[in-house]
């Protein structure tokens, strides 16, 4: 899996504009093959940073979507923030839930 991640920060003036052109293209990310989720998150403490996030099934399905009509948009939103937005693509190979709190949190052994 292979998790995307732009973390952007707009003028106050360029927020809302912004905000809107990110939250049309998440439906149709959402509904594109090999996609595992896609939101757009705006920061509590921070009015004007936004962070696009997506998770990928694969390497392939991510080089499909870079190549996309929607992530031109989303390359566009990116030209209109104030500073160089962060950009990460992170390989997961594994993932684990609750069971890793259970284990951290049991009674040790002496």
């Amino acid at each position: 899996m292979i998790q995307a991640m732009i973390d952007m920060e707009f003028a106050p003036d360029k927020m809302g504009e912004a905000l809107q052109i990110l939250r049309s293209i998440v439906e149709r990310t959402r509904a594109e093959t090999g996609c595992v989720s896609c939101s757009v998150y705006q920061d509590t403490e921070a009015e004007n940073q936004l962070v696009f996030a997506q998770e990928w099934r694969s390497e392939d399905d991510l080089q499909r979507h870079l190549r996309s009509a929607d992530y031109q948009k989303v390359l566009l939103v990116m030209e209109m923030a104030l500073t160089r937005p962060e950009v990460r693509f992170d390989t997961i190979i594994t993932t684990n839930g609750v069971g890793v709190i259970e284990r951290a949190r049991a009674p040790q052994k002496e």
